[in-house]
């Protein structure tokens, strides 16, 4: 599978960000071959038809609506050449770990790491019309650079990554408010570094230095479910994945993820799913996601 890596060089400031016009990349999303990035994708369409696979989701693609793709998913577009107008903006966390002193402000965007919620919102033609305007002033100051540059395209993506951020919240009846502590999301970041080689609640503990209590409290407030859901949630997400795209057997997936037998995983599989693992292979094979 192809991964597409960043290329700073493509823009005028040294940034790890750039806006991309669709007419300008058009030929890239009408191929129909499975790729995955090394960077975050904000996709925005005023004119659509078609359809998105992102990992296991099928995203029936409307106008006027926003896609959100996090680094390393697997994602195959399907899209009609005509009646195409879309804008994206791309970036590598390091963008945002440099421009905002909060080293979790990505795990805080609720439509990125999402598990449990569409990948895409749909939005009214009005503010499509002014996220597109946004963005061609960004694109502008990469490509005309002037001293102040990184001021401005600093302060106009930390708007727009709030504004889908109140988008979304809104779009799945999600709340806005702000976490007391930091628990809840550097729980949430070390799900993502090391859930290949960490399924237990207590390898996390120790991770954080504090307690299974406080680690569940703070999830439950933050994302209303338990650390145990989230943990599970994000295994069973990375053993649909590899089942799905890695070409492993079943036996190679589980013993990479630490399952002491392959029967262990697929019962843990079957108990959250309801399905076999090779009912979901058929599914995917035949067009069906879940």
């Amino acid at each position: 599978m192809k991964t597409i890596k960043f290329h700073k060089s493509d823009c005028g400031v040294d940034v790890l960000l750039n806006v991309l016009i669709g007419q300008d990349v058009k030929e890239s999303y009408l191929n129909t071959d499975i790729y995955n990035t090394d960077f975050f994708e904000i996709v925005i369409f005023k004119k659509v038809e078609g359809t998105l696979i992102l990992n296991q989701q099928k995203i029936s693609l409307t106008d006027n609506s926003i896609v959100f793709i996090s680094p390393f998913q697997k994602r195959k577009w399907k899209l009609e050449a005509d009646n195409l107008d879309f804008t994206v903006l791309v970036f590598q966390e390091d963008f945002l770990n440099d421009f905002f002193a909060d080293k979790l402000f990505t795990y805080r965007l609720l439509y990125f790491y999402q598990l449990d919620f569409p990948l895409s919102i749909p939005i009214n033609n009005e503010d499509i019309l002014k996220i597109c305007s946004i963005l061609t002033e960004i694109k502008t100051e990469l490509v005309i650079p002037k001293p102040d540059s990184s001021h401005i395209i600093r302060s106009l993506v930390y708007y727009l990554l709030q504004k889908f951020n109140r988008e979304y919240a809104l779009a799945n009846n999600l709340s806005l408010n702000k976490a007391e502590n930091n628990y809840a999301y550097q729980f949430k970041q070390l799900l993502e570094i090391h859930i290949t080689d960490k399924q237990r609640i207590d390898d996390y503990v120790k991770l954080l230095g504090v307690s299974r209590i406080s680690i569940n409290a703070a999830v439950k407030k933050q994302f209303n479910v338990t650390a145990t859901h989230l943990l599970k949630q994000r295994l069973l997400f990375e053993i649909k994945n590899q089942l799905i795209h890695s070409g492993k057997t079943v036996a190679e997936i589980a013993y990479e993820l630490h399952f002491s037998e392959p029967n262990h995983m697929m019962r843990f599989f079957k108990t959250q799913t309801g399905i076999t693992t090779r009912q979901l292979l058929a599914d995917y094979q035949n067009g069906i996601f879940s």
